[in-house]
């Protein structure tokens, strides 16, 4: 009688054991569309003002995981009829911006939950900021923005009220000690010493103290070591070497703190944005590939992931991206109009993720 229950049972098991396979082995189609994440449906939540929808991301930063600056290049007016398919143009240019609501914070679930339209008049003249980080040494946590149009680098206090300090004079280009043409990205030696990358035209790196004042530059146009052509995004790591994706020479720059040129590695396409992580990777998105990779200080190639498209989880032109303390993942996207909030999945290879950014180091 034992031995007969106990024979029943296992051919239960069995049997359900056999049907779970089956319906793994049943399911057709997928693909792996956004690597070891999945996109967060419904992240952003609709803009919410009447006849507008979200415009041309020029940056994304996660301060906390319910603290995410968006920066928008201006809202769109909500077109006739949804965008749909792999665009020749971008969707982020279907139709004329309004230089409104430039500066929005984001909680988890997407919702706007501050607004810094105190400070559009700013970027009246240009295009809307270019990118938007805070200093991982900065106990007070102020707010960094570029705009790489009207030549200036602006200061905020945390909470955005107080415009403490602006580099760059308003639409008037310079190479001197006092001026920007076409400044792109920043970022800092635990002291308080920044770099600005000044991409679009000059072609440069600029050191400042951390009181802003004008230390060196480096730089010039040219494909030569130490030589630009648009370096359009910088981090530091903990060895204090400055990396700067040098965008349309296709590589990636590595210097001392004093400029000197240390090492280069080519063969990337055209890198938009790049971070170093805590564990000292160097992660670059290709604006042009619309990959993550994945790199060693020394250049080695690890991993890499991404898709071309407007469907969730794929890119259109990563042009900054952000990790929170969570090690979800914010892209902001130039050309797809659109930011995006990835989350690890839970059976994904460690190894394969960004992760976790502490705020304040």
């Amino acid at each position: 009688m034992t031995h007969r229950f106990f024979s029943t049972l296992a051919l239960c098991l069995c049997a359900v054991a056999l049907a779970a396979a089956g319906a793994v082995q049943d399911r057709k189609g997928g693909e792996d569309i956004a690597g070891p994440y999945e996109p967060v449906a419904n992240w952003p939540q609709p803009l919410g003002h009447p006849g507008y929808t979200w415009g041309s991301m020029g940056g994304v930063f996660a301060e906390t995981p319910d603290r995410v600056f968006l920066l928008q290049r201006g809202e769109l007016p909500v077109p006739a009829k949804p965008f749909e398919g792999y665009p020749m143009a971008s969707p982020a240019t279907s139709g004329q911006p309004r230089l409104q609501n430039c500066i929005l914070i984001v909680n988890r679930e997407g919702k706007v939950v501050e607004t810094w339209t105190q400070h559009d008049h700013l970027f009246q003249g240009g295009r809307g900021p270019h990118k938007v980080k805070i200093s991982p040494y900065d106990p007070e946590k102020h707010v960094w923005i570029i705009d790489d149009l009207r030549e200036q680098v602006f200061e905020f206090t945390h909470d955005g009220k107080r415009l403490v300090m602006t580099l760059g004079e308003a639409g008037i280009a310079g190479d001197d000690a006092k001026h920007f043409a076409g400044p792109t990205d920043i970022a800092w030696l635990p002291d308080g010493t920044f770099f600005i990358t000044d991409g679009y035209v000059n072609t440069r790196v600029v050191k400042f103290d951390p009181a802003g004042k004008f230390v060196k530059t480096w730089g010039g146009k040219g494909s030569g070591a130490g030589q630009f052509n648009l370096p359009h995004s910088i981090d530091i790591d903990r060895n204090r070497r400055l990396y700067v994706a040098d965008r349309q020479n296709g590589r990636v720059q590595v210097f001392d703190e004093q400029g000197t040129f240390l090492d280069e590695w080519d063969n990337i396409v055209q890198p938009f944005h790049l971070i170093v992580s805590p564990d000292q990777h160097v992660w670059v998105s290709d604006g042009v590939t619309n990959k993550f990779l994945q790199f060693t200080t020394a250049g080695r190639l690890l991993s890499s992931w991404g898709t071309y498209g407007s469907m969730p989880g794929a890119f259109f032109g990563v042009h900054q991206f952000s990790v929170d303390s969570e090690g979800n993942v914010y892209v902001a996207e130039a050309f797809g109009g659109r930011a995006q909030k990835f989350a690890p999945r839970k059976d994904a290879d460690k190894a394969l993720l960004m992760p976790p950014m502490k705020n304040v180091m």
